[in-house]
């Protein structure tokens, strides 16, 4: 069992990040809001970035939001970006409210939410666009059990809370050899609304046959279990009693134990190669509008080395913005963080799986409908 002193681990619940952004090269084209994209995918503003860009959203890019600092702080001194990661939904009402220019999502908008962001966005639409792919490690802190494998059935019936104790005879189904204890289950799930939980409850919604009998949400649906805030607050209360299961981003709970998920007869693990294998089979989502990048995950997918409980987060923004600065600030953010170097950047820190060279192609076309109202 890989067990963590989690006294460092745990992160505060609001961290504000900053960035900053290339600035452009004299010979780039001008106009506001125009980009030119570099060989690796990367962007260097037409108009120069200046002023104050701010977005608020998933705790679970935090990881990546800060190996993007770490990439391109300094390269455009006149601009700072500032996020907040203090969780999807509250990310996404604080851009549909106009508080912020962006938001982070680890669940693309809703219908309803479309339709409100039009007045947001000057009569534009909002877009979600993939940056950041990862695996959701289901993350336990059992002693002396350091490698743990469950079926969707299983794993359903612990967090609803009809499995309760760690050598249940459907557990040790899953385990032949395995030592069990009967130590009690603690199951913990996310107390804010989160995108995490809502990939995470569509996992147990489309793969376990029927053994999870809520629908997906962003909040958390079933009784009982310890409630925790935020991603850091998860990872906090799994390490904090023994016996302890939850879910959480794989990059921040990395000192925890990690289920490998029964995916046809095989059972696979937490990797940013098992994530990517999952992206392969998602498909777009429907009725969303132009330049929208939203994609629906095959939770049981047909390669047997995938890791089908992943989450796809979403940076949103407008097509169009008031205010010319906040146009070009949005579109230089967005094109650096899903660029190739960008990409890289995250994955090396965060354990990412990068955007594959045809979807960073779609998100170059979307993000030149972002303009000036």
């Amino acid at each position: 069992m890989k067990r963590s002193t989690l006294a460092a681990a745990a992160l505060p619940a609001a961290v504000v990040l900053t960035l900053g952004l290339s600035s452009c090269a004299a010979n780039e084209q001008t106009g506001a809001g125009s980009t030119a994209t570099g060989s690796d995918g990367a962007s260097s503003a037409a108009a120069e970035l200046t002023g104050t860009l701010n977005g608020a959203g998933s705790s679970a890019q935090q990881a990546a939001q800060q190996a993007w600092i770490a990439g391109i702080t300094g390269s455009s001194p006149d601009l700072q970006v500032n996020y907040d990661p203090q969780g999807s939904g509250a990310g996404r009402t604080q851009f549909l409210s106009g508080a912020v220019q962006f938001a982070g999502s680890d669940a693309y908008l809703k219908d309803d939410e479309l339709t409100q962001a039009q007045t947001r966005c000057e009569g534009g639409n909002a877009i979600d666009i993939p940056d950041y792919v990862s695996p959701i490690a289901i993350a336990y802190n059992l002693e002396g059990v350091d490698d743990l494998k469950l079926s969707p059935e299983t794993i359903a019936a612990i967090f609803d809370g009809k499995i309760t104790t760690w050598n249940d005879p459907a557990i040790a189904a899953d385990n032949a050899g395995v030592s069990l204890p009967a130590t009690a289950i603690n199951p913990v799930h996310r107390a804010d609304e989160s995108g995490t939980t809502a990939n995470f409850t569509d996992y147990l919604s489309k793969a376990s046959n029927g053994a999870w009998t809520y629908e997906p949400g962003q909040e958390w649906p079933a009784s009982g279990g310890e409630a925790a805030q935020g991603t850091s607050g998860v990872v906090a209360a799994i390490g904090a009693t023994a016996g302890s299961i939850g879910y959480a981003d794989e990059s921040q709970a990395k000192d925890l134990g990690h289920v490998q998920v029964k995916v046809g007869d095989a059972y696979v693990g937490p990797t940013a190669e098992a994530a990517a294998k999952a992206l392969d089979e998602a498909t777009p989502a429907s009725g969303r509008p132009a330049g929208d990048i939203a994609l629906d995950i095959n939770r049981t997918p047909t390669a047997t080395d995938a890791y089908p409980v992943i989450l796809v987060s979403y940076l949103i923004g407008c097509t169009s913005y008031a205010d010319a600065a906040d146009a070009a600030n949005v579109k230089g953010y967005f094109t650096y963080v899903t660029s190739e170097e960008g990409q890289q950047a995250a994955a090396d820190a965060a354990g990412s799986a990068p955007l594959s060279e045809s979807l960073r192609t779609q998100i170059t076309t979307s993000l030149e409908s972002i303009k000036t109202s």
